[in-house]
């Protein structure tokens, strides 16, 4: 009985101890997300108010390096589903949902092409985008296999389903 008595009161301890600073910083962040929200939409029209959204959230990385795919992956399904098609101006990326139009321009050369993502996968040794061959030949890179590019999200396409 004491043993039981003992545990819950140690239970009790741990769990008061650990959620006062989480309660602390939640009121912390509410205030200052409260007042630098009302700078914002009293300093700017709210059509110009930055988007927030989950899905704009994940644009992290919108320069780096990006390399194609086609090949034996041609007719295969993609990770959203549809079949791969090596000559449509697709590509793979690790967060963009489904659906998303990015513009990929090659900085080596200033080419650039507009693309769909369609699929998910590994991107090797930090990669950011993986076209598909016909995506990749628009911007010149099919021969160094590599390019230097920069995104540009066009449109985030934020419906439910497969991401």
């Amino acid at each position: 009985m004491l043993a039981g008595a003992s545990s819950i009161a140690l239970a009790v301890m741990l769990v008061s101890l650990s959620t006062r600073p989480v309660q602390a910083d939640a009121a912390l962040s509410r205030t200052a997300a409260a007042t630098s929200a009302a700078s914002v939409t009293s300093a700017t029209p709210s059509s110009l108010a930055p988007q927030t959204s989950a899905a704009a959230q994940r644009t992290e990385k919108l320069s780096g390096v990006a390399s194609w795919y086609g090949g034996v992956f041609n007719g295969r399904l993609t990770a959203s589903g549809e079949r791969f098609n090596k000559y449509a101006m697709t590509a793979c990326h690790p967060t963009l949902p489904f659906g998303t139009i990015v513009r990929v321009v090659n900085l080596e050369n200033n080419k650039s092409v507009v693309v769909r993502i369609t699929d998910r996968g590994y991107l090797y040794d930090g990669r950011i985008l993986d076209l598909s061959y016909g995506a990749a030949r628009k911007i010149a890179m099919i021969k160094p296999g590599l390019a230097k590019v920069k995104l540009e999200v066009i449109s985030m396409n934020e419906t439910p389903g497969r991401k």
